[in-house]
């Protein structure tokens, strides 16, 4: 049964982030006792990087009944401009959401973190992991907390949700091999006395690039770099030095004024070998990082979180064996290699100065611009809808596959039964399968709105795990008892 365990509690996640949250709020939102260590005290700061929410990732959201409020105090962008000249139109997204939303990070920590909270998540704050062992049967995890006081936990399992200096990872003995790929870039929350024409302003010009989003109470992200300006981290930084590099990449500073905040700090790309050893699990940027171009940190993260997340629900809770939880690595591993490489091939494009290489970006925006499956593509590894999951080779061919939010009979749609960490059964007939002995409360069943013949179960993230046509009730209860458990 969910909840019990012969350690102290069924999973520690390390890291309240918003990998962290999502994940710890699932695993509570599914009856799994969870607690949360995180070394820094109990605040959302303002002073995050991320500034983006993709397709899916508010799909995700959506289907945890986060994603009307977040859009409420973000901002829609229909479209988005690469390399200058390149502007691509989400507005044909297969999706609900066909837009990007800007907003600050700390706007989705908020809502995560009070989502967490609801559900009953232990948080221990100003706790810092200092080592961590493991056995066939638990994880030790050893915390010191406020004052300097020390204790051991034991949990069945431990996710890394602790960002790009993993306490974790380290614990575990995994590298993180990679390498800087911008040194000295700046940030600043500033005020602008001219408003910008467009949400996200972006552009790079010879050796500068300069982004700028609003956060919506009057101060805007600005980050830039100046490529012939490769200095220390630690190398003091001022107001008009980032007035500099915007005014070379953008024309113009927008007359920023009254800095809040600044900061200098370097972008790798970087990602673990492994993102499981033994009863340990990585995630976020304890197991990825890469640059910021695409906005997709952290989506990726939250991505992972959610892939997680039921796997551990259902091993933990009895209904699957502990092999679930070897898909986490082959699901998950090749789309955060995949984001590396795209993330790396659009700032590397943006900064191009060779001749070659604007040759090649010039291409790539021929193509783009004219061929339509290639941009599709690219939008669908941009906004993370593209991504399909492994699957057995006569598996039928929708499985591993992401479902959209589609409508069904009786006028519900897909996100809002997925809700609760269930998985949802789409049939083309009602009443094709009885629930109320078997799977209670973690099986919804569905009817398409449409003649389509595909029975189809979708898993709590969203994707298909089993389909086959014209399903027999016998077919139909074999794959609830493979999958479901």
């Amino acid at each position: 049964m969910n909840g019990t365990s012969e350690n102290g509690t069924p999973v520690i996640v390390v890291g309240s982030g918003p990998t962290g949250l999502l994940l710890a709020g699932d695993l509570a939102g599914a009856g799994v006792p969870v607690t949360v260590v995180e070394k820094r005290p109990h605040r959302i700061s303002n002073l995050s990087r991320a500034f983006v929410l993709h397709a899916r990732t508010l799909e995700q959201l959506d289907a945890r009944g986060l994603a009307d409020g977040l859009e409420a105090v973000g901002q829609r962008l229909d479209r988005l401009r690469l390399f200058g000249d390149l502007t691509l139109g989400l507005d044909t997204l297969p999706s609900r959401f066909r837009h990007l939303l800007v907003l600050p990070q700390y706007e989705v920590e908020k809502a995560l973190e009070r989502r967490a909270v609801e559900a009953g998540v232990d948080f221990r704050y100003e706790s810092e992991v200092t080592g961590l062992s493991q056995d066939g049967n638990g994880v030790t995890v050893r915390v010191e907390g406020p004052g300097g006081a020390t204790e051991s936990l034991r949990a069945d399992y431990v996710v890394g949700a602790d960002g790009m200096r993993s306490a974790v990872r380290s614990a575990i003995g995994l590298p993180f091999p990679g390498h800087s790929v911008i040194r000295s870039v700046v940030l600043a929350d500033v005020r602008l006395a001219e408003q910008p024409e467009t949400l996200l302003t972006v552009n790079a010009v010879g050796d500068a690039f300069a982004f700028i989003a609003p956060f919506g109470d009057g101060y805007h992200r600005v980050i830039a770099w100046n490529r012939a300006r490769d200095v220390p981290d630690s190398e003091p930084l001022d107001l008009d030095e980032i007035k500099e590099v915007t005014r070379l990449a953008l024309g113009r500073d927008f007359g920023m004024h009254d800095a809040r905040w600044m900061s200098r700090f370097h972008s790798d790309e970087r990602q673990a070998p492994a993102y499981r050893v033994g009863r340990v699990f990585l995630a976020g940027d304890a197991a990825h990082v890469h640059t910021p171009a695409g906005g997709q940190g952290m989506n990726t993260g939250l991505q992972d979180a959610a892939n997680l997340s039921w796997k551990l629900a259902q091993v933990t809770g009895g209904h699957a064996g502990p092999e679930l939880l070897d898909t986490y690595q082959s699901e998950r591993h090749p789309v955060g290699r995949a984001v590396l490489r795209s993330s790396g091939g659009i700032v590397r494009l943006a900064m191009a100065r060779r001749p070659w290489e604007l040759a090649l970006r010039t291409a790539l925006t021929t193509v783009l611009d004219h061929v339509g499956p290639a941009r599709r593509r690219m939008l669908g590894q941009l906004t993370g809808i593209g991504y399909k999951y492994p699957a057995p080779r006569s598996a039928h061919p929708l499985t591993g596959t992401r479902v959209p939010d589609v409508a069904f009979a009786d006028g519900g749609r897909l996100h809002e039964s997925l809700r609760g960490g269930r998985f949802v059964l789409i049939t083309p007939e009602p009443g094709a399968h009885d629930t109320r002995d078997t799977h209670k409360d973690r099986l919804a069943v569905e009817r398409w709105a449409t003649s389509r013949r595909t029975t189809v179960l979708v898993r709590p993230d969203g994707y298909v795990g089993w389909a086959m046509e014209e399903a027999t009730p016998r077919d139909i209860e074999a794959a609830l008892a493979a999958h479901v458990g």
